[in-house]
């Protein structure tokens, strides 16, 4: 599918955001004064930032309000409500530890449960789908979390827990590419089950069902060169293994993060750019 790079940027830094969060909530780490303000204004910045920037995808921006209203069959809609419930009830947390006024940390923890509610919706929007077999796996969630966890924890400053699950994420990455690879042949999608004919015989393409672009084709079915692919492959796994042996390494902490988010971007543009929808098959572009 086409990588627009408000979903990309949106996905990361909106995860490294909520991850953080999660970690602050529960007062792991406890930050006092300015050094809560830098903390907690990194996790705000980063998760409501992530958020503006997915409205430049919509259509119509002015009317994604609306996207809360169906939270009872929509994960979009669950995404929307769970992040602004993280923000509302993480907000006296992070006043009080700002002003160090010493306020109950009730709202914090129930505000780390929703941080982690809302990397799992945002999981489950691409999840929940049939019709891109890479992303319909186990291994898409476990990814989001990987990600958001992992910088969450550098970011708060646990480094042997950042370098251990960066360590994971490593592995992770590359189970997920290696079933990713299979996933399109092992869901039986072929061009009979996409129009429908496979219950009355074998079907192929006759003519192309186009004599131009359109919708379909620019946001649907995008190709990435499998050279490109492996490269690019070779750096977010790469990038993601520095970032844990940095973040053991004395003072190298926002060197990790960094590396980490320049891998986190990495892999995210190759889970959208290689993931195959089976409307390719009407198309004859498998």
């Amino acid at each position: 599918m086409h990588p627009a790079p408000t979903i990309i940027v949106f996905t990361v830094f909106s995860g490294f955001g909520f991850g953080l969060m999660a970690f602050l909530g529960i007062g792991w780490p406890a930050p006092a004064g300015w050094a809560a303000f830098f903390w907690w204004g990194l996790g705000y910045g980063c998760a409501a930032g992530g958020l503006i920037a997915s409205t430049a995808h919509l259509g119509n921006p002015q009317r994604a309000w609306r996207a809360f209203s169906q939270w009872q069959s929509s994960w979009l809609s669950r995404e929307g409500i769970a992040a602004v419930a993280t923000l509302l009830l993480c907000a006296p947390v992070a006043l009080s530890d700002w002003l160090e006024l010493g306020w109950p940390r009730i709202p914090g923890v129930l505000g780390a449960v929703c941080a982690l509610a809302t990397i799992g919706t945002t999981s489950m929007i691409y999840t929940q789908m049939r019709s891109v077999p890479r992303w319909h796996h186990w291994t898409t969630p476990a990814l989001f979390f990987g990600f958001a966890l992992t910088g969450g924890a550098m970011a708060a400053g646990h480094v042997w827990l950042g370098a251990g699950l960066g360590l994971g994420l490593a592995g992770l990455m590359l189970v997920a590419f290696r079933l990713g690879d299979g996933q399109f042949a092992r869901a039986g999608q072929t061009i009979g089950s996409a129009t429908g004919l496979d219950r009355i015989g074998d079907a192929t393409v006759f003519e192309l069902p186009h004599t131009g672009g359109n919708y379909l084709l620019r946001e649907m079915i995008h190709v990435v060169g499998r050279k490109h692919g492996t490269k690019l492959r070779i750096i977010a796994v790469g990038t993601v293994l520095a970032a844990a042996v940095l973040a053991l390494v004395p003072f190298a902490s926002p060197v990790a993060v960094g590396l980490h988010l320049a891998g986190a971007l990495a892999a995210r543009w190759l889970f959208f750019a290689q993931a195959e929808h089976v409307v390719g098959l009407y198309y004859g572009r498998r």
